[in-house]
């Protein structure tokens, strides 16, 4: 994966996201994503997604390794391999998911990451209106659901998101207590505990009795 460079910017319609209570020292990184996949993962739990005013706090997270990760697009996808050669930490990787629902992913290092689910916290009128939906809980509990919420488009494939859409809302030594599990929604690779999930969140996807160990 290549270092940072000149990376595509954000679209206009993600211009100055980052909250008024959210410090510019607490935006994730190029540095914050530019670490091991699985350590990215671990800690995208807590952090929040700002998006066009939209978002709220990332409680799911599902890890995929770039190289011999037979889950992962790149393992049979030629376009995904050279993508991430191509691009950085921090980098959005967006696709459409069965032609349907497109798919918050952000690169790390050696790894691409699916966002799988955020506790909604603010635009909330934009984001049921999108989702046509008045319960929180069916907002952002799904990668697909939330990609709808958030107005994502393949337009964000390819993006820098360094610069305010992650942002972390945590104290130090305050965080979120995280389990793990396996991956959902896949044919291969299905035992790898690279699901990380906040424990007893009710905003999670889908809850099982599987997620049990702590990360």
């Amino acid at each position: 994966m290549k270092v940072k460079s000149g990376l595509k910017t954000s679209s206009s319609r993600m211009e100055n996201p980052t909250p008024h209570n959210l410090s510019e020292a607490a935006i994730c990184g190029f540095s914050f994503f530019d670490r091991h996949f699985l350590t990215v993962a671990r800690d995208l739990i807590g952090v929040q997604i700002v998006w066009a005013g939209c978002g709220g706090r990332i409680v799911e997270v599902e890890a995929y390794a770039i190289e011999g990760d037979a889950a992962c697009h790149t393992a049979t996808r030629k376009s995904s391999r050279i993508f991430c050669e191509e691009n950085v930490p921090g980098t959005a990787y967006v696709y459409l998911n069965y032609g349907i629902h497109w798919m918050l992913n952000v690169l790390a290092r050696d790894g691409i990451l699916l966002i799988r689910a955020l506790e909604p916290r603010f635009g909330i009128p934009v984001m049921q209106e999108r989702r046509r939906r008045e319960a929180l809980r069916d907002l952002c509990s799904g990668p697909g659901k939330l990609g709808q919420a958030l107005g994502l488009t393949g337009a964000d494939h390819g993006a820098d998101l360094t610069n305010g859409q992650f942002c972390q809302d945590r104290v130090a030594g305050d965080g979120a207590l995280i389990v793990t599990g396996p991956r959902i929604g896949i044919t291969k690779a299905v035992d790898l505990p690279w699901r990380f999930m906040e424990k007893g969140s009710p905003w999670i996807s889908v809850r099982g009795p599987s997620l049990d160990g702590e990360a």
